[in-house]
């Protein structure tokens, strides 16, 4: 409609536009201005529209591709929310449906404020603003704001970039939704850590999902199973979009043949666009080049990491900081083993090794796999040590995986991470394995308290060949074995 047109001519049509419909009384279900290049003064020119009684019965509104910005975003977002003002003061609160904004460089400001819009309507049933240029920050709050929205059936992010943080505050979204059909995260950097997040929210949760779209976003193969066997048991779904991710020729057989093994593999699509599987050198570069172009200092970056990733885990956890004892109050014994641990330090705890778990927040993953790799280190063949050990282990995962299956699978796919057989993001450090690790895992996944999706998880991992596990081929053949064996009870 716009094109060639002044930028000063936009907002004058636009509230000519508005005001002919005001003065006719009219009163819209739906408002398309999809594909008009009007920017961010256009939205300027709809804002008396949007705020006025013609909107108050308004559905849909779709402003695809309209080039609306940051400002245009922020104009929008408030004129939805004084809609909202004025139709709650009149008893009948504003209730849009459909919300279409594809397209539109809204990024990090303009999709933070329309979050605090639909946060404060509730009544979204679909949500599409692919290609905005939004990433983890904006998609947080987004999320957020998703939660308030119990009727949502369509998510569609497309073409932003959440990475880990948005992934996981998208996932702790999606567990509070009962009703979504349709999620599209495709092209969005969801990456193996946030893949296995979003399968521990299918496992849990979303029982009519009908299509999962988590295409080109460096996916590797061993997330990919995960994500595969997690639609297992959802009876509506029909498409499953894999393509473009980090699978390798290999891993895509694997993936197609898992899926056909489950009676699935119609529902699979196309994996003609696969990036192969990255080598160790791609994954070193890559990380080298996030850490050049992080611009806040690296301790601090990390720190609000594990913060936020704590934050996110800890809404659904068993663990909270307000229940967990201050550190001033926790014995100097175990503070001393916690900070540097040994094997005669751990027997001399005695019956205080069954509550070291008390002694820090089971609820950040990255300090509870440290420290579960660190007690499990320890292993050794003298009895009194073994048993120490073990014990100890038993206490401290019995209470991890009595949680959410969320929080639980946060905590694996970290430990993975540290244990270098899953790639991560950020600065996570890696641990050198030893087989004692290995051991103590093969004892746990025999317990009650293991559960069998859990050792699925673990088996599908374990079974890729893995630099981190030549040194322990022996612990590696005992563990894999303890988890064929949890698989198929």
């Amino acid at each position: 409609m716009f094109t060639g047109r002044l930028r000063s001519e936009i907002p004058t049509a636009l509230r000519s536009l508005g005001g002919a419909l005001m003065s006719a009384g009219a009163r819209l279900t739906e408002l398309d201005l999809s594909d008009n290049a009007f920017g961010p003064d256009g939205v300027k020119g709809i804002e008396q529209l949007l705020k006025s009684p013609s909107c108050h019965t308004l559905r849909e509104l779709r402003l695809n591709n309209c080039g609306m910005g940051i400002g245009g975003g922020k104009i929008l977002a408030e004129a939805l929310m004084e809609r909202h003002r004025q139709s709650s003061a009149l008893g009948a609160p504003f209730k849009l449906r459909v919300f279409i904004a594809g397209r539109n460089r809204l990024e990090n400001e303009g999709a933070s404020a329309l979050a605090k819009a639909f946060q404060l309507m509730g009544s979204l049933e679909e949500v599409h603003m692919p290609q905005n240029g939004i990433n983890h920050a904006g998609v947080m709050a987004l999320a957020s704001a998703m939660r308030q929205n119990p009727e949502l059936r369509v998510l569609n992010f497309n073409d932003n970039t959440f990475t880990k943080k948005g992934t996981l505050a998208m996932a702790q979204a999606l567990r509070h939704l009962r009703n979504v059909q349709v999620i599209n995260f495709g092209d969005c950097l969801v990456r193996s850590e946030g893949a296995i997040a979003l399968s521990a929210v299918l496992r849990e949760g979303l029982p009519i999902l009908k299509e999962l779209n988590l295409s080109f976003g460096e996916i590797t193969e061993v997330a990919a199973l995960v994500v595969a066997q997690a639609v297992m048991d959802k009876p509506h779904m029909e498409k499953v979009d894999l393509n473009g991710n980090c699978l390798g020729e290999e891993g895509c057989e694997a993936l197609r043949e898992a899926m056909e093994n489950m009676d699935k593999g119609d529902m699979l699509t196309s994996l003609s666009d696969d990036e192969g599987e990255p080598d160790d050198e791609d994954e070193d570069e890559e990380d080298e080049d996030e850490n050049n172009n992080d611009d806040d200092d690296a301790v601090d970056d990390l720190n609000e990491e594990i913060e936020e990733y704590g934050e996110i885990v800890k809404e659904n956890g068993i663990s909270r900081k307000e229940d967990s004892p201050a550190k001033s109050q926790s014995p100097a014994e175990v503070l001393s083993f916690l900070n540097c641990p040994s094997a005669e330090k751990l027997l001399q705890l005695g019956d205080m090794r069954t509550s070291i778990h008390e002694q820090f927040d089971a609820s950040e993953p990255q300090k509870t796999a440290d420290v579960l790799l660190k007690i499990s280190s320890l292993y050794n063949e003298d009895l009194e040590t073994k048993a120490a050990v073990l014990e100890t282990i038993d206490a401290v995962l019995k209470k991890l995986l009595s949680g959410s299956t969320f929080q639980s699978y946060c905590f694996l796919s970290t430990l993975l991470v540290m244990m270098g057989l899953l790639k991560g993001e950020g600065k996570m450090k890696k641990v050198l394995l030893v087989p004692g690790q290995l051991l103590c895992l093969e004892h746990a996944v025999q317990q009650e308290y293991f559960p069998q999706h859990h050792a699925s998880l673990l088996h599908i991992f374990l079974s890729k060949n893995s630099e981190a596990l030549k040194s322990c081929s022996s612990a590696r053949e005992r563990l894999s074995s303890a988890l064929e064996k949890k698989c198929h009870n």
